[in-house]
């Protein structure tokens, strides 16, 4: 099984899972952006790697296609999940816990198909509002309704963690062309030290969100868990939808439900694209340590 990786997507996020037994190369920025790289490695939206883990009954270390590290991924739990419970790292345990970066998560598999798992729960953790924890260089409390202005423009920003930092900026109409141009200026704006994820939202109906996402280290994605999760509280707080949520993303829809501990849980499908062994060439390639 060396260098043995599966490929999964969850709505067309995309990522590679590894195991850290089994590989013979370290995770370097350099090797992380070549094997994500679409043209010159097996390409994905970032790598998973299942490691060891003291505290949950496994451990996981996310990475971005960009060679950085991210707390937590909704959609990247959810490719772990079906992984660990596909090729029986569970004993085909439905329900198991994972520790990652951002805090330790419960997964359970809801539906399988062929005896794969296809429709994967995660208990997210709690959504944090408080802005030294997020964190964002706010001067309130909370950031909330927060006016940032970026290259001229003046947003109102809604800020929050769940396991990793998020800003929701709720609109009335959805632009491509907008997400385009100022989601990589606010990811990296100096308002937020960590970076950001970045999120345009609309409210269809008390029970339906539609989002484009801008996601720290990858850029335009089509779908992501953990900003379904964030947009979620975002309008929740603001008291625009219930809390039972379908998030509507390109790449298809997340069911979100947040309760009044603001405990996140988020479901959706997962399903493999491809698995095999990174070859002798592309090995060759990588930097060694």
């Amino acid at each position: 099984m060396k260098n043995f990786f599966v490929k999964s997507h969850g709505l067309g996020n995309d990522y590679i899972v590894l195991n850290s037994d089994e590989i013979n190369f370290p995770l370097t920025e350099k090797n992380i952006r070549l094997i994500c790289d679409v043209h010159f490695g097996i390409g994905s939206d970032g790598i998973l790697l299942k490691i060891p883990s003291a505290k949950a009954d496994f451990g996981l270390r996310i990475f971005n296609p960009d060679g950085s590290e991210a707390e937590k991924s909704g959609n990247g739990l959810r490719i772990f999940s079906k992984y660990l419970y596909d090729y029986l790292y569970t004993n085909k345990s439905k329900v198991f816990t994972i520790e990652t970066a951002g805090g330790i998560v419960t997964s359970e598999v809801l539906e399988q198909k062929a005896r794969k798992a296809s429709l994967i729960k995660v208990d997210m953790g709690k959504a944090i509002f408080q802005s030294s924890l997020i964190p964002v260089a706010a001067e309130t409390e909370e950031c909330f309704d927060y006016p940032l202005e970026v290259d001229g423009k003046t947003f109102r920003i809604n800020c929050v963690s769940v396991g990793n930092p998020h800003c929701v900026i709720i609109t009335d109409r959805l632009d491509m062309d907008e997400l385009m141009q100022y989601g990589p200026l606010l990811e990296k704006h100096p308002f937020f030290p960590n970076r950001i994820n970045v999120q345009f939202a609309k409210v269809l109906s008390p029970s339906e969100v539609e989002i484009l996402i801008w996601e720290r280290g990858a850029g335009y994605t089509l779908a992501s868990g953990s900003s379904s999760c964030a947009v979620a509280a975002a309008v929740i707080k603001k008291g625009l939808t219930s809390r039972d949520l379908i998030i509507k993303m390109q790449g298809g829809n997340l069911k979100v439900s947040i309760n009044e501990d603001w405990d996140v849980r988020m479901s959706g499908e997962v399903k493999e694209i491809s698995y095999g062994y990174i070859s002798d060439e592309l090995l060759n390639e990588l930097e060694v340590k």
